[in-house]
């Protein structure tokens, strides 16, 4: 049985690496209907800044082969992917969003790409990033900005932005991102997808965060986290899967063994992950202005866990506001040295906003006062998780926003700074908690909300079972943008 193309790229990758090992469709097939899916949409939309459709056929004939001789292949044989263009790929370009990286081309994999390479995946190309990472939206100096298939004068959302759009649009099954403050869970959140960041070491990196020798490329250590963007649970931990386990090029990593992804998503697995237990609520940490769209969706998502028989409770966490450390944090884990003579080299062509914080006159103190305020916050973290089994906030303040923007400086009325949206976030990244974002819900102009289910310290395999609770009480994946396309003025960039 073959699939027509329209149901192959609606289609979960879960369900494509079964219909491809069972051969009810070849791994080619399912490589052309992706390939004719960005053909149809990314001009307008701008997912990919690199695609690699020459070798991925070729990977998607080999599968074929491989299934033919009767070879017992990897989880992903055969399934497409997309890679964020910060996560490195030998042989193809890795240009960071930035014009000091125009002309990038790796030596090696990093290892993630190592591990779905092995597992069989085909590799469709590189997705839209902003410089460096540094923004939470979609915009680079090398690139068009991507564009929000729900409405594209919106932004998707950073710094995982093409990946987002590529698996919101079934122009990829499956996408890796990466999230340092939020960079997974961000495009998850306005693009209708489940984002999944593990706790910090679960997934290694290399050469990302750790090679030396390549400023911009190695910010980040302590703060960065690989993940997958998917379209439902069982999607994330079959990504989880390949990728998740030590490594010895990644400090950090930590030892395989007490998770099994698969079966945090398994009937067994849902039937029990809320049960029982607790989950704390807080709409606002008493620190953010939230839009209230948000705050109605996301209040009346979480009760669903009630109904799953676990026991709701509105918390008032008692936390200083991490914001003001993460940035110091950032710049302590960067090249500050070699990111400024990128700086002096290609300054007038580089992100105004990456420019102005490597530029500053960042202080000792304000370095060391940021690795105190990180101890602070992982200290009142543990203690606000002491008494509860879950945790569950707004993934973001807002719904998307106009492309261009770094973000609203009018939220709910009142006047905020510009990344005040991504409060939720980076706080996680600072204490290294597992924290998924799944869709709870949309706007009267249908413009999806997220909400975040946050872990314990290693809690992974319970969030991803309470998401995957979530999900088969208030299913999402069958909802996909109607992907019509405005030609105002304000979106002729996306039609020429």
């Amino acid at each position: 049985m073959t699939l027509p193309a329209t149901e192959l790229h609606q289609t979960t990758a879960t369900e494509l690496a079964g219909l491809i090992r069972s051969r009810a469709v070849s791994a080619v097939e399912v490589t052309e209907a992706a390939l004719a899916r960005i053909d149809a949409l990314d001009d307008r939309l701008h997912a990919f800044v690199e695609l690699t459709d020459k070798s991925a056929r070729l990977q998607a004939a080999a599968v074929d082969a491989a299934l033919d001789r009767g070879e017992d292949l990897g989880p992903l044989a055969g399934v497409p992917i997309a890679v964020k263009d910060l996560i490195a790929t030998a042989g193809v370009p890795t240009r960071n969003g930035s014009v000091a990286y125009r002309d990038w081309v790796p030596a090696e994999d990093d290892v993630v790409v190592e591990r779905v390479k092995n597992a069989g995946a085909v590799i469709l190309g590189k997705t839209t990033v902003p410089e460096f990472g540094y923004s939470g939206v979609g915009h680079s100096p090398v690139s068009p900005a991507a564009r929000n298939p729900w409405n594209p004068e919106l932004t998707p959302g950073g710094s995982s932005a093409g990946s987002g759009v590529a698996v919101a649009t079934g122009m990829a099954p499956l996408a890796l991102g990466s999230d340092g403050g939020g960079s997974v869970r961000i495009p998850a959140s306005l693009c209708g997808l489940v984002g999944f960041k593990a706790s910090m070491g679960r997934v290694p990196l290399y050469p990302g965060c750790r090679d030396e020798r390549y400023p911009g490329v190695s910010s980040w250590e302590t703060l960065e986290h690989i993940g997958p963007i998917t379209r439902s649970t069982a999607d994330a931990a079959l990504l989880m899967s390949v990728i998740a386990g030590p490594d010895p090029r990644d400090r950090h990593s930590l030892p395989a063994g007490d998770v099994d992804w698969r079966a945090s998503v398994s009937e067994e697995a849902i039937a029990a992950a809320v049960t029982g237990k607790t989950i704390g609520y807080t709409a606002d940490f008493g620190l953010f202005t939230i839009d209230r769209r948000v705050r109605d969706a996301v209040g009346k998502a979480v009760q669903v866990f009630e109904s799953l028989g676990a026991r709701v409770v509105p918390i008032d966490p008692v936390i200083d506001d991490p914001s003001p450390h993460f940035w110091p944090l950032v710049l302590a884990d960067t090249d500050l040295s070699g990111m400024r003579r990128l700086v002096d080299v290609y300054g007038g062509q580089m992100s105004p906003h990456l420019v102005e914080l490597l530029t500053r006159p960042w202080t000792a103190e304000d370095l060391t006062d940021a690795q105190m305020g990180r101890k602070r916050l992982v200290n009142q973290m543990w203690k606000v998780m002491s008494g509860i089994d879950l945790l569950v906030t707004p993934t973001l303040s807002v719904p998307a926003f106009p492309v261009g923007s770094q973000g609203p400086e009018l939220i709910d009325g009142q006047m905020v700074n510009s990344g005040s949206w991504m409060g939720f976030l980076g706080m996680f990244n600072m204490t290294g908690q597992p924290a998924v974002s799944v869709p709870a819900g949309f706007t009267d102009d249908g413009l999806p909300i997220g909400m975040q289910i946050v872990g314990p310290h290693l809690g992974d395999a319970a969030v991803l079972s309470a998401a995957a609770a979530f999900e088969s009480a208030r299913p999402w994946a069958d909802r996909w943008p109607e992907l019509s396309f405005p030609t105002t003025a304000a979106t002729q960039e996306v039609t020429r």
